[in-house]
Formats: structure tokens, C-alpha cells, sequence
């Protein structure tokens, strides 16, 4: 992701971080917006190798843009942006992998960078954030992404708890996972 990140210049992207953060709501989208792509295509080529579709390449997409809303008070300007973003899209694959009982060895990640310890506090201001979102979706689209995406419960145990069917939850889940993205992105407009 680095190299794709790389050919858009880490001081423009960072640029457009910088603003979004004191407020800016057009450079905030043009930050969304050139990151999915980034993002899509990343998560599109690892997910590819162990046999997995769009569909889940889309739906890390919108995770990953809705983590980096909301862990967004941890960057630090004074350094670079693209590595920040790498963690957080590194860290949805690896998460999604368990889930999906695939380990990271089964993916390369080339040129992982390190990764800083996590700022508890931090992490505890972003489930509030996350919270407060969920709370503005429907019950069932809101308890299917509590059950697979926060929980971490497979789609079938997911639909055995609720008494839905599991095309069911796929589809609250993915239109929850949009609602949200819609949702952050609406916030951050002045």
C-alpha cells in the first residue's frame, strides 16, 4: 500500500490531513476520497490471495476510513501520514483475517512498518465515537454490526443469535458499514 499511497505525495496527503483536522470539510473528502481507492485496492490484492472477494475489500474499506475517523485525534502532524494510514488498513486485514480464520502468514505484508503501542484512552474515545454512530442505525442493522464486526461473531452465529438469516445479516451489515460511512463523513462537514 505504501507504493500505491506513494504515487499520490505524502506531503499532499498529509497536507490534506492536517486541514481536515482543523476543520476543513472539502479537503477532508478529497483525503476520503483519494484514500479509497488507495485502500480498495490494497485490501482487493491481499484478500485476492487467499480466495476472498470485493464484497470484503469494500466492507475493510469502510472500516478502515471509519478507524481513521475516529483514531483520528491520534495522529501527530509532525510525522508522516501514509505509515499512520498503512497501520490502521494493516490492522482491519489482520482483524478480518482472524475472523475469517485466516492467519497474516497467509498474506504477505511487505514492508510492514512498525507499529507504536495504542493509546488506551484513545482507543476508549473511539469505541464512545463508534457508539454514539451505531446509535443513529436502525436496531437490526446496528446489532448485526455489533454481532460480526465488533464482537466478532461469525455470520452464521451471528444470524443463529438474532434469528435472521445469514443474507440477511451480510446485507444489514453492509448497508450499516455504508450508513456509517455516510454518517462520519456528514459529521465532518462544518
Amino acid at each position: 500500500m505504501n507504493e500505491q499511497i506513494a504515487s499520490s505525495s505524502e506531503s499532499e496527503l498529509q497536507s490534506l490531513m492536517i486541514a481536515a483536522i482543523r476543520g476543513d470539510a472539502v479537503a477532508y473528502r478529497t483525503l476520503l476520497h483519494r484514500l479509497s481507492g488507495h485502500l480498495r485496492a490494497y485490501f482487493k490484492g491481499r484478500l485476492s490471495r487467499v480466495g476472498r472477494g470485493p464484497a470484503e475489500a469494500e466492507d475493510l474499506v469502510q472500516e478502515a476510513l471509519i478507524a481513521m475517523h475516529t483514531r483520528r485525534h491520534t495522529y501527530d502532524p509532525a510525522k508522516p501520514f501514509t505509515p499512520w494510514v498503512y497501520a490502521i488498513a494493516r490492522y482491519k486485514l489482520i482483524d478480518h483475517l482472524r475472523r475469517m480464520k485466516l492467519s497474516s502468514s497467509d498474506i504477505s505484508i511487505e514492508d510492514a512498518p512498525e507499529i507504536v503501542a495504542r493509546d488506551d484512552r484513545a482507543s476508549v474515545e473511539s469505541s464512545l465515537d463508534l457508539q454514539k454512530l451505531l446509535m443513529r442505525l436502525p436496531a437490526k442493522m446496528r446489532q448485526a454490526i455489533q454481532d460480526v464486526k465488533v464482537d466478532e461473531l461469525s455470520v452464521n452465529e451471528a444470524a443463529t443469535r438474532s434469528g435472521m438469516s445469514e443474507s440477511a445479516i451480510k446485507m444489514s451489515v453492509h448497508r450499516g458499514l455504508k450508513a456509517l460511512a455516510e454518517l462520519v463523513q456528514r459529521r465532518s462537514k462544518p
